[in-house]
């Protein structure tokens, strides 16, 4: 008489046979080219729209928005922006709010660039503007799906 395989023993077996469960999820590249525009004076606010493509052919059109506070000063905007995303699985990861400090001084034109975390996910942001700031600030910078 054979003994009776437990249900544990049964759910290991069929772990075992179905690779796709097993398998770890694949990470995909996205990049988000997008254009944003702000002031600040002690509070910081910035707002934008994107667009956000990864390699495994999904696409998103976004909404972005940074706010925050600090010792900072100033009105700018970055045209032509675009963001790198690592640790993502899907392209659903990539909303949400991300927590982001920067230092930063510019005038007439100015490069900016930040890299902001939310969980596993990192978002390294770069771009050239046009307009004038100074200071240290921190916030919050969200990425929400367009309407």
């Amino acid at each position: 008489m054979r003994p009776a395989l437990s249900v544990s023993a049964l759910l290991l077996a069929g772990i075992a046979l179905a690779p796709s469960t097993v398998r770890a999820a694949q990470e995909v590249d996205c990049e988000m080219r997008f254009s944003l525009s702000g002031w600040s004076v002690f509070y910081k606010t910035a707002s934008g729209s994107g667009m956000i493509r990864c390699d495994n052919g999904q696409s998103m059109p976004v909404t972005i928005s940074a706010k925050g506070g600090g010792l900072t000063f100033g009105k700018s905007t970055i045209d032509d922006g675009i963001g790198e995303f690592s640790g993502v699985i899907d392209i659903e990861q990539t909303l949400g709010s991300y927590a982001s400090a920067e230092a930063h001084a510019g005038a007439t034109k100015s490069s900016k660039a930040m890299v902001v975390t939310k969980g596993e996910v990192s978002l390294a942001l770069s771009g050239v503007g046009r307009g004038w700031d100074l200071g240290v600030g921190f916030g919050k910078f969200t990425i929400e799906r367009a309407r």
